[in-house]
Formats: structure tokens, C-alpha cells, sequence
């Protein structure tokens, strides 16, 4: 099958359904088997690994998929880029799990988190060092354009962290079991992944010298700003944790990590159009395309902003009802953070399109400059209101955080020489969004006064019985399709989408959903119309 932006979405996003349904389901196992305080102790633990493996990963992760994207002259360019940058990514990872261990050793550990979470800092030194690999090899693929080997390996990763480290947790072990299951699910992931790998590039690659005429001072440098660059980013979503760890207990630290996993599910769309868009955009920026760049950068941000709404409307909705029964009862105050994150949420998935865009331009100090702005906002608001709210505090301050972003990077999008908000439709978007939260607000209050009335009861056959209609189990069977066909409909109604443009979308897709295309077509538009 050929390779096309739609194919590759599809690869994405089919396997960040599958690694997220996954999780769905065996996360609310976990965290209760671990209970509020060792989840939150985990997610203090993951938090500190998250942003030290942004000096360790992102530079190599991002510089390999920009570098092996480009066809430059060289015959051997994808070998020497590879090899290039796994020296690098060793060097890097056996540096960061020496410092880990150092850090165990000398007692900073103990003295900054505690003594219990010493020997977890042993295990994350391992942790690094495999988690590196395993990104590496993922991250070369999706490079090489091959989203159909690489996409497969993530949710392999998925499964088998699930398989070891929930059995571990049961018997007893705890934060210690699920760490483990980390590491062995990333060596297994590295091993399959590198077979994969093996008949696109040399591996061997890796311990031949790069040659003189090899731009190592462009790849390093690159490398080195995208740490800087990828550090800011992800302070966004990581210093309000370790924050509420020093101000709260363990157990709050918990319930809001439970509230931002739920928000982060709107992401699982915009990732994917984030992994799609760098090698892409690598290519157009190299060959000086810029309207396209602007066409397609516009077009993927108004589509993001279109699905996560209608997906943040639904968790909005629905929240007093799932996330009892999803976490259990005693993370209801897990709802209120997660309400109050929504929002910004849905801008950070906004700016997901246009980061990576910029990013594949290679002008790094614009992005840094962006990206630092949000970074610093989000910091001031999380020091001003976690000591007073606690965690509706950090949550306010992250949500905000998240909103500035988008409204940073536009600055920096149209400094660069593009504008991503170009064809964004605000009206008919707005309409669109405003109708359906109204529409399935009032389903919903339906629903609860249903339940209330003499009529919330069905029949029990044979027996003649009646039991009460589950409130709850009633808005998860109407709400979710209600919304879907009321947004849908809208979004043609007022053309935040063309259907023009679903004609194209299919047109990409393989088997016989490109079929499809032609009904569109002739009951739309014309086919020159359709391809413009």
C-alpha cells in the first residue's frame, strides 16, 4: 500500500486507539490495585523520569525522524544519520542512569522525595537506559516513513508493560513490580523492533565512523536546542505534579494524576497528526514549499480543533457519572480537576499541529522563544495557586498554561513564514461546538429528571419485577452517538468541514472506503474541485 498522509494518520492514530483502549481498560486495574497513594507515588516517580529523558531522548527522537525524513544527495545519508545519532543516544542514557544512581547514592534523593524512593531511582536508571533504546528504534522508523512497522511497536509496548507489571503489582510488589514491568516491556520492544529495522538501515552503521563531509555540527546542534526547546514543552504537563507532591499528600498527587490521564485522552488524535506532520513538513520545508505548508498546517489545525472539542464536550458531560465508576468512588475528587483541565487541554491538542510544523522548519530559537513564554506562565500560576487551591488550583494554573501555547506558536508560525490559522473558520466552528454542548447538556439533565420520575423502572420478565434505570448507564448508551450525529451533521451544516474535504480524506484511504469518494463527489461537487 502506498504511503500517504491519510495512510499514515491512520497507521498513527489506529495504533494510539488500540495503546489508549488498552490502557483504558487496564490503567482503572492498576491504580486499584496500587491505591491513591502508591499511584501517586508512581506518578511522582514517572513525572521525574518524563523530564529527564527530555535531555536524554527528545533531541535524538526529534532530529532522527527530521534527518532520516530528508533525501539529500548522499546515497549513504540514512545509514550515517542513524548511526550518528544512536552514538549519541547511548552516550546520552548511560550519562542520565549514572547520574540516577549517583543521585541514590549521595542522598539526594532521600533528602529531596523521601527514603522510600530510593531503590525506585535505582530501577529508573535501568528504566532510562531501555526506555532509550526502545525509542530510538521506534522513532527511526517512523523517520524512514515506515508508520506501519513503528505504530505496531508502540502498542506492543502497551501490552507487555500491562502483562508484567499488574501481576507484579497484585503479588505484592507494588511501585517496584510496575517499574520492573517497564523495563522488561522495553527490552522486549527494542529487540523486535531493531529486527524490523535491519533490512531498511545498516545496523551496523552504528560503530562505522560518520564521514568528514557529514553535517555533524547541523545534526548536534539541532539536537541540543530541541532539548532546550522539548524541556520547556513538557514542563507544561509535569511541574504542576511534582509540585502538588511537596504542597499535598500523596493521595491528592493521585487523584489529580488521575484527572490529567482522562484529559490527555483528547490528545490521542492530535499525536498522531503531531507524528505524521514532522516528517512531512520536514520535507516540504526542505524543498521551500510554503504554501502547501500553510495549507496543510491550517487544514490539520482546524480538524484538531474540531475533534477534541466534540471529544472534551463528551468527558465534560459525562464525568460525575464515569469517574466513579471508571476509578472507583473514592476518586470523585478526581472530577472537579478534570473539568477544570478540559479546556486547556483542548488548546494544547490545538497547538500540537503547528509545533510540529515549526519544528520540522529547524529554526529552533523561534520555537524556544514560544514555547518559553507558555513555559513560565504555567510555572508563575502553579506557584501562585497550588499552595492555596491545592489541586483545583494546579489544575487552573495548567489549564491556562495549556491555553497560551496555541496563542505563542502563531506568533512564532508567522514569524517563521506560515499561518496555521489560515482556514481555521472560527464561526462555524464556534456554532458547531456551542449547539452540541447545548444539545447534550439538556440530554443529559433529561436523563437525571428520567431517572428521578415514576418511570425510571423496566420490567423484569417472568418474575414481573421492576428495577431501576442506572443513570449512568443510560448517558453512556444515548450521549456519546447522540453527539456524534449531532456534530457531525453540523459541521457540514455549517461548513466547518467541506464536504469536498471528506471526499479527499477518503480518496487517501486504502480498500473500499476510497470508493466512497465518488458518491461525494457527485453529490457535492465536481472531481477538479474535490482534488484542488
Amino acid at each position: 500500500m502506498k504511503r500517504t498522509l491519510v495512510t499514515a494518520f491512520i497507521s498513527i492514530a489506529g495504533a494510539n486507539v488500540a495503546a489508549t483502549f488498552l490502557g483504558a481498560v487496564m490503567t482503572p486495574i492498576l491504580v486499584r490495585i496500587l491505591g491513591p497513594s502508591q499511584y501517586g507515588t508512581y506518578a511522582t516517580v514517572m513525572s521525574v523520569f518524563a523530564l529527564l529523558m527530555i535531555a536524554v531522548s527528545s533531541g535524538v527522537d526529534s532530529g532522527t525522524r527530521k534527518y532520516l525524513a530528508e533525501d539529500r544527495d548522499d546515497p549513504d545519508w540514512h545509514d550515517n544519520v542513524f548511526g550518528y545519532y544512536f552514538r549519541i543516544a547511548t552516550v546520552l542514557a548511560l550519562v542520565a542512569s549514572a547520574l540516577l544512581i549517583a543521585a541514590t547514592q549521595i542522598g539526594v534523593v532521600d533528602a529531596t522525595l523521601g527514603e522510600e524512593y530510593a531503590f525506585f531511582f535505582f530501577l529508573l536508571a535501568i528504566i532510562t537506559i531501555m526506555a532509550q533504546f526502545r525509542e530510538y528504534v521506534r522513532r527511526s522508523l517512523l523517520g524512514l516513513k515506515l508508520e506501519y512497522l513503528s505504530e505496531p511497536l508502540y502498542v506492543a509496548q502497551k501490552v507487555f508493560f500491562f502483562l508484567f507489571a499488574i501481576p507484579l503489582a497484585y503479588l505484592g510488589y507494588g511501585v517496584t513490580g510496575v517499574l520492573i514491568g517497564h523495563i522488561l516491556a522495553d527490552g522486549l520492544v527494542t529487540a523486535i523492533g531493531l529486527v524490523g529495522l535491519a533490512s531498511h538501515v545498516s545496523l551496523s552503521s552504528v560503530f562505522e565512523r560518520t564521514p568528514e563531509s557529514f553535517p555533524r555540527r547541523e545534526l548536534l546542534s539541532f539536537n541540543n536546542l530541541s532539548i532546550v526547546y522539548i524541556f520547556l514543552l513538557t514542563s507544561l504537563y509535569h511541574v504542576d505534579v511534582l509540585m502538588l507532591q511537596a504542597y499535598t499528600t500523596e493521595a491528592q498527587v493521585g487523584y489529580y494524576k488521575a484527572a490529567l490521564v482522562l484529559a490527555e485522552f483528547l490528545w490521542l488524535a492530535p499525536k498522531a497528526v503531531q507524528s505524521v506532520m514532522i516528517q512531512s513538513a520536514s520535507e516540504l520545508w526542505h524543498r521551500d514549499r510554503i504554501e502547501k505548508i500553510t495549507a496543510l498546517a491550517s487544514k490539520a489545525t482546524r480538524y484538531t480543533l474540531l475533534l477534541t472539542a466534540l471529544m472534551a464536550i463528551g468527558i465534560a458531560v459525562l464525568a460525575a457519572q464515569f469517574v466513579p465508576r471508571y476509578y472507583g468512588a473514592e476518586f470523585t475528587p478526581t472530577i472537579t480537576p478534570l473539568l477544570l483541565l478540559l479546556p486547556g487541554t483542548v488548546g494544547f491538542a490545538v497547538a500540537r499541529p503547528i509545533l510540529s510544523v515549526s519544528h520540522a522548519r529547524g529554526d529552533m530559537r523561534v520555537m524556544i522563544l514560544a514555547t518559553g513564554a507558555a513555559a513560565a506562565m504555567n510555572i508563575v500560576l502553579n506557584v501562585t495557586l497550588i499552595p492555596r487551591f491545592g489541586i483545583e488550583g494546579a489544575a487552573v494554573a495548567t489549564s491556562l498554561g495549556y491555553l497560551s501555547l496555541p496563542m505563542f506558536h502563531l506568533f512564532g508560525a508567522r514569524a517563521i513564514g506560515y499561518n496555521p490559522l489560515g482556514d481555521i473558520r472560527p464561526i462555524p466552528v464556534s456554532i458547531t461546538v456551542a449547539v452540541t454542548g447545548g444539545v447534550l447538556v439538556a440530554l443529559a439533565l433529561g436523563i437525571d429528571a428520567l431517572i428521578g420520575s415514576p418511570l425510571a423502572t423496566v420490567g423484569v420478565p417472568l418474575t414481573g419485577a421492576s428495577l431501576p434505570i442506572d443513570a449512568a448507564l443510560l448517558a453512556f448508551v444515548i450521549i456519546p452517538p447522540a453527539g456524534l450525529l449531532v456534530y457531525g451533521v453540523l459541521t457540514l451544516l455549517t461548513r466547518a468541514i467541506d464536504p469536498s474535504e471528506i471526499a479527499q480524506i477518503l480518496q487517501g484511504m486504502p480498500g473500499p472506503l476510497s470508493r466512497y469518494a465518488s458518491t461525494i463527489q457527485r453529490l457535492f461537487g465536481d472531481r477538479d474541485e474535490i482534488r484542488s
